[in-house]
């Protein structure tokens, strides 16, 4: 067996020699595609116009940092902030990887220099002699101060692995930190974005129920009076009650979103901020559209997903590294003696100075175990960073989709209402002039209500959306810390 494992481990040390001395893979993540655009169709240029904007795309322009700015929109940009600056998630996630950085500095200076102690001792012992010949015990002190030096030298690169592997797993937490920053921000905007819609729908629905209700009383009035079915008095009752009943779901959406951003702004719901009205925030009307190849740069979590596949190619290496010998050096130097002048005396000087080389002959398979194991997990991580990248593609593709499809959606809605306010117009005023009944007034204001609501749904949606596609451009903060195994 212990042939075998030599024979084994000449085999690995033959083929590495043969590619180049190399212990693991390079850790360069796999090339993907560059597709001409990110989704099933060729990306327009703009879309339509709605709302009085018409969305450009920026196509290969980088993508914005501070994206939420481009809202104008000097309260919203205060509530970002905020939250940047008070989430206790995204401040916990910071400690972690500050504790990271300062673990792996700690690794690095441990395994790449010397270590040296001083060791002191001071001790008082008894020993037995054999009976008869002598006294019957010996007491004696003893003193002595030492100090001690240990390296070992990285002969095959195993401490230089590990320390890049850990390195990477840092960069790894910084990016994911990265991403959790800009996920908190386009959290922040998009439940900002939502309490606002929700407060116009709210105010939309408490004049529709209002509309409503005077709808039913004069039915009442007038089934009284026999000018109409008592089904029909009944039926505008129902309509009403089911108008009404809407509005408590509208405002516990309303206060679960509100108590929500409170959280993740870092307050208690109670201490729910004040959200800027939905009109004050303008939708961004330049889009900058980054072209694949710098998506993969700029989504921190695409630079995770490298980092990984970076940490699991030095695994390799580090794994490849302990199937070889290793070289150790010790030394120390001191003073020892049975008193005090002793000790100090010329006579009491002490050193030691040895060199100690260990090669692994047989651990029952371990070693190469763990070695395929690691080449596993970096194919692993390998196809963990392609799947990262068809994400972000599709996040990009569905992104822009959205926007081009929630423009036309909200230009069918504005001329829904456009048209609807144009009958109320005309209905309230042959109301007025005594050619038609006010319920033929109340139920054209209904219909201008719900195309109104339907315009606000749209038009929230579109700036939404908005926000879901800068998130998805992603883009790295120069400030970034990140480590590196030279650090």
């Amino acid at each position: 067996m212990k042939l075998a494992y030599k024979t084994s481990v000449l085999a690995v040390a033959t083929a590495l020699a043969l590619t180049g001395c190399s212990f693991g893979p390079s850790g360069e993540p796999p090339a993907m595609p560059s597709p001409e655009y990110y989704g099933a169709q060729a990306q327009p240029s703009k879309t339509v116009a709605a709302g009085g904007i018409a969305q450009r795309f920026d196509i290969g322009a980088t993508s914005v940092p501070q994206w939420w700015r481009l809202y104008r929109s000097d309260a919203l940009d205060a509530l970002v902030e905020e939250g940047l600056r008070n989430s206790p998630t995204l401040a916990a996630t910071q400690r972690t990887l500050s504790a990271a950085q300062e673990e792996l500095r700690g690794q690095i200076g441990s395994s790449t220099l010397p270590s040296v102690d001083a060791a002191a001792q001071v001790e008082r012992a008894r020993s037995p002699v054999v009976p008869g010949i002598g006294p019957s015990e010996v007491r004696y002190n003893f003193f002595a101060g030492q100090i001690q030096t240990h390296y070992t030298f990285d002969l095959f690169g195993a401490t230089r692995y590990a320390n890049a592997a850990a390195a990477a797993r840092v960069n790894v937490q910084a990016y994911e930190l990265e991403a959790a920053r800009r996920a908190l921000a386009a959290n922040i905007v998009g439940t900002a974005i939502n309490v606002a819609a929700l407060d116009r729908q709210i105010a939309l629905s408490e004049r529709l129920v209002a509309v409503a209700s005077e709808t039913a009383n004069d039915d009442q009035q007038r089934y009284v009076l026999g000018s109409i079915s008592h089904v029909q008095a009944l039926n505008s009752t129902q309509d009403s009650d089911l108008i009404a009943a809407s509005l408590p779901a509208l405002r516990q959406q309303r206060i679960s979103a509100l108590h929500a951003l409170a959280v993740l702004m870092g307050r208690t719901p109670d201490n729910a901020p004040t959200v800027p009205d939905f009109d004050s925030m303008a939708l961004p009307d330049q889009v900058p559209v980054v072209v694949p190849s710098d998506l993969l740069r700029s989504r921190p979590d695409i630079q995770a997903a490298d980092a990984a596949v970076k940490a699991a190619a030095a695994d390799v290496g580090a794994a490849t590294a302990q199937l070889f010998p290793s070289l150790s050096l010790t030394a120390s130097m001191g003073r020892g003696g049975f008193s005090w002048p002793a000790m100090l005396s010329g006579a009491g000087g002490l050193w030691e100075i040895g060199a100690g080389l260990s090669q692994p002959l047989f651990h029952g398979g371990a070693l190469f175990a763990q070695r395929r194991a690691s080449i596993d997990t970096y194919d692993a991580a390998v196809l963990h960073y392609k799947s990262t990248v068809l994400s972000a593609f599709q996040d990009v593709a569905d992104s822009l989709a959205a926007l081009d499809n929630d423009a036309q959606m909200l230009a069918l809605t504005e001329r829904a209402a456009q048209a609807a306010h144009a009958a109320f117009e005309e209905t309230a005023s042959r109301t007025r002039l005594g050619s038609l009944p006010s319920t033929a007034q109340h139920a054209s204001e209904q219909r201008l209500l719900n195309a109104q609501l339907g315009a606000v749904r749209a038009g929230s949606q579109r700036m939404s959306d908005t926000a879901a596609l800068f998130q998805a451009m992603g883009e790295l903060q120069d400030d970034q810390p990140h480590m590196t195994s030279r650090e």
